[in-house]
């Protein structure tokens, strides 16, 4: 019979002896475990502000002067004919106007307010950037909403769909993150903070995913258009996806042991990666050949 390590008093580990023909495998450290999430978790914040940061630069010189000097038909370079700058839809031309001026403050806000370092330093700074963060939020969200109601919508219903429902879970989680906090409960409200970054984060992931699968199909020689219905699942995905990532982490960090921390690590990891890769990808595909042009 094998008998698995056991922890002493001081938290080491001692091997029990046992009887057999084979060496069990040492059982994974719980400290080593949570570690090695900690530190896969971090890296993939990391990676992922300096992409956000890199789209709130994109978003702030594509967008800044023309909102600052009131040259709103510039808009429409960026966006599809009937959907930048309409004249005479000043409801409309508000909701986006409204909408580009905050994602870069929701984009580098949501970042920042996760940054263990600054909360413990500076925690009235938190409270401070946690408001103008969630009115921010809201407020993009809700402009969206606005756009995708009163105007011709841009993709297809399913699309469309998908683009509601993580307007609506925004406003869900921004709700919730507010409650918690005036709760004070803390630890709740940090993870109802961590969903709304993550639904908040929808537009940046959503353009991740699109031009990672564009190097991919294209590096297998494909075209993109052979894969009907791939953008109505990312559509989806751009939510659902970081989501369901976090409630695993949530899961391995509350009542994993060392091996799903480790295993929950490793998928973190290639996470990591991915998103790099695909922050290069539109970078040089889509952000710097706009400003470029």
């Amino acid at each position: 019979m094998i008998h698995e390590a056991a922890a002493d008093s001081r938290g080491s580990h001692v091997d029990v002896p046992y009887t057999g023909e084979a060496a069990a495998r040492p059982a994974a450290s719980p400290r080593a475990g949570r570690r090695a999430l900690q530190a896969a978790a971090a890296s993939w914040f990391v990676v992922a502000g300096l992409g956000q940061a890199m789209f709130a630069l994109y978003v702030i010189a594509a967008y800044g002067s023309s909102i600052v000097l009131g040259r709103w038909e510039q808009w429409n370079r960026f966006f599809p004919s009937g959907h930048g700058y309409i004249p005479r839809d000043t409801l409309g031309n508000l909701a986006l106007g409204f909408h580009l001026s905050l994602v870069a403050v929701v984009m580098l806000g949501g970042v920042v307010q996760l940054i263990p370092g600054l909360r413990r330093r500076w925690p009235a700074l938190h409270r401070w950037t946690g408001r103008v963060y969630l009115a921010s939020v809201v407020i993009v969200s809700v402009g969206g909403l606005i756009l995708n109601l009163t105007r011709e919508p841009i993709g297809t219903p399913a699309q469309n769909l998908a683009t509601r429902i993580n307007a609506l879970l925004i406003l869900g989680f921004a709700a919730l993150a507010l409650q918690r906090a005036r709760a004070g409960r803390i630890d709740l409200h940090r993870r109802w903070a961590l969903r709304l970054f993550l639904a908040g984060s929808g537009v940046w992931f959503i353009r991740l995913m699109w031009w990672l699968w564009l190097v991919v199909v294209r590096g297998l020689g494909y075209a993109p258009e052979a894969f009907d219905g791939s953008f109505t699942v990312m559509n989806f995905a751009q939510f659902a996806l970081p989501l369901l990532v976090l409630e695993l982490y949530f899961r391995a960090q509350d009542r994993g042991g060392p091996r799903s921390r480790i295993a929950m690590a490793v998928t973190l990891g290639g996470l990591t990666v991915a998103t790099a890769a695909a922050i290069v990808a539109v970078t040089l595909g889509l952000w710097l050949p706009r400003l470029s042009a």
